[in-house]
């Protein structure tokens, strides 16, 4: 488990050759009110809006040669243990108004679990979590990374981070720099992924309400 090597496209152009989808505007309402429902009237739906564009381009009927479903692209496993962790009744990943409702709130599930406890550190007896408070632009990054590749990875990686003197609770920079054990393709992916909906997409979307700041 060495340090990754250089991230792909480590800045993408905010906005360089995204377009909203008129499908998008179609669901523009639904997304806001069901994202104020979970997060408050603060709710960051611009990132939630970027993200179902990377996930499918507001494409509800999209599938992925992985079997990932519908606009916000879940697998059937995630979609029928969010249908039952919320009873909700059957999962319908293809039906926009439930996948729509499924991403704000599994999004908010992680957020509430992607910092890490602060440990300390063997050396120091400081807390291994020390330096610089995360921001909501680091911690929506974690809970993406969480979102495309499993809460599990994120843990894994910050533990990493942690014995290589980074900050577990900074994502850019820190978190984002390590692989606990991903295929180079995966890892990939998945560092690309927090990258490209809040530096490039957000900011097309960044009308809709409560976009997040990534100096």
């Amino acid at each position: 488990m060495v340090l990754a090597n250089p991230l792909p496209n480590p800045l993408p152009q905010a906005g360089e050759g995204v377009k909203v989808p008129r499908a998008a505007l179609r669901y523009q309402r639904d997304l806001t009110r069901n994202a104020r429902a979970v997060w408050g009237m603060d709710a960051p739906v611009a990132v939630f809006a970027a993200q179902i564009h990377q996930e499918s381009r507001w494409r509800a009927d999209a599938r992925s040669v992985v079997g990932a479903q519908g606009i916000a692209q879940f697998m059937p496993a995630t979609a029928t243990w969010i249908s039952g962790a919320y009873r909700w009744g059957e999962a319908q990943p293809y039906n926009p108004a439930w996948a729509m409702r499924a991403l704000v709130t599994y999004d908010r599930w992680l957020w509430d679990r992607v910092l890490p406890s602060p440990q300390p550190s063997p050396a120091s007896g400081e807390s291994a979590a020390r330096g610089a408070e995360p921001s909501n632009c680091e911690r929506m990054a974690m809970s993406l990374s969480a979102y495309n590749g499993g809460l599990g990875w994120v843990y894994r990686d910050q533990k990493l981070a942690a014995s290589r003197s980074l900050n577990p609770a900074i994502w850019f920079g820190h978190v984002e720099k390590v692989n606990a054990g991903r295929s180079a393709a995966n890892f990939a992916e998945n560092r690309g992924y927090p990258r490209v909906i809040l530096l490039k997409h957000q900011p097309v979307y960044a009308n809709w309400g409560g976009a997040i700041a990534c100096a």
